[in-house]
């Protein structure tokens, strides 16, 4: 068994690394107080190639595998989520769809711009009443001719309304038992972009919720087949789930580096911190989540790229990974005491952004029905 990353993945991650720490780091702070989504560090990241590491050669992208995306992830959320998600939504939940589901005439015409950042795609599937229950979606399309019409809303869509945002791909019922994958460009007559959320964390991504009044698209918008938009988004998951499990490692990591260096440069008593017990297993505790996430998360992503089954490699990663996240943001603001508390500090910003990686792409309570079910367990 061989664990260590080719030449290739360390590439990225060095690419990435220096990437992030001089043009994300110094300006997160300041993006996340502001709630401000830098377009032209979005548009950087493409001219990059972060939004094509995975795509095809023939649509502009670099043709590598989904272990190079992980990579990228993690180290942008080692410095910022909101960047960090972006990156993870514009390709998981934008191009992918496209890329793996779409006809020929909808490739061209969508993923040369997607692929190369100077476009964002989202992905319309959370409704007000249709979250972890994706099968209770409510937003209907009727064929008109050669028009969808579409009526309805969702909630919580990331990247949906930036001035790059050129198309919405979304989920609407199309008959009463089936569910489709529909393209809505942006500028779509019906097509409403409601006010964008103001967050908790995850200030500086674009986050809106989405109206649909008698909005008409093409009869060729549909996105594959008729009725497996089900299959469609299922898929899409998986890989989301092993790419914000990414996102988890890079906090994880974050918060080790963070909490080590406070422990050793803050004094009390008249020694470093870090000297307690208290604070030094706390420190321990992160690095042995960290370690643990990180072999679960690319576990997964090379299953996916050997082409082999992960849906439950998926979920376990997701699952560990977040709610490691979580502990280790909490561990990590305690180690800092007052300073913790502060919004300049960036275990603060970690604090406050983790904690939607136990929800968004399937909360914490599906990875466990994911991982019963994978076990054969009898669940509803």
């Amino acid at each position: 068994m061989d664990l260590d990353f080719t030449e290739e993945h360390r590439a990225v991650r060095g690419m990435v690394r220096e990437y992030a720490k001089d043009r994300i780091a110094p300006n997160a702070e300041q993006w996340d107080a502001d709630h401000h989504f830098p377009t032209e560090v979005v548009r950087e990241m493409g001219e990059l190639g972060l939004f094509g590491i995975t795509a095809d050669e023939e649509w502009g992208g670099a043709g590598a595998d989904f272990t190079s995306l992980c990579i990228a992830i993690e180290e942008i959320a080692r410095v910022d989520q909101s960047m960090a998600i972006t990156l993870e939504a514009g390709v998981g939940l934008g191009i992918n769809p496209i890329h793996e589901f779409g006809s020929d005439a909808q490739k061209a015409e969508w993923l040369p711009d997607l692929v190369a950042g100077r476009a964002l795609a989202g992905f319309g599937l959370t409704e007000p009443g249709a979250g972890s229950d994706a099968g209770a979606t409510a937003t209907k399309a009727v064929l008109d001719g050669d028009e969808w019409v579409i009526n309805g809303s969702k909630a919580f869509i990331t990247n949906s309304g930036t001035e790059m945002t050129s198309l919405v791909t979304i989920t609407a019922r199309t008959g009463p038992d089936e569910i489709s994958t529909i393209l809505v460009p942006a500028g779509t007559d019906g097509f409403i972009v409601e006010p964008a959320y103001r967050k908790m964390g995850w200030r500086a991504s674009d986050t809106h919720g989405l109206t649909f009044d008698d909005a008409r698209v093409p009869k060729a918008n549909l996105l594959g087949e008729q009725g497996k938009g089900f299959h469609q988004f299922l898929s899409t998951l998986d890989d989301g789930r092993v790419a914000i499990a990414a996102m988890a490692v890079g906090v994880l990591q974050s918060c080790l580096d963070e909490s080590v260096e406070y422990a050793n440069d803050r004094y009390a008593f008249g020694r470093p911190i870090g000297s307690n017990q208290a604070i030094a297993f706390k420190c321990a505790d992160i690095e042995v989540m960290t370690h643990a996430a990180r072999l679960l998360t690319y576990k997964a992503a090379w299953l996916k790229d050997m082409g082999r089954p992960f849906k439950q490699e998926a979920a376990i990663a997701k699952l560990y990974a977040t709610e490691s996240a979580v502990t280790a943001t909490r561990d990590a603001t305690q180690i800092f005491g007052g300073a913790g508390f502060m919004d300049e500090t960036l275990v603060a910003r970690h604090y406050r952004d983790a904690k939607v990686l136990e929800i968004g792409e399937g909360t914490s309570e599906i990875q466990r029905l994911v991982i019963s079910r994978g076990l054969g367990l009898p669940l509803r």
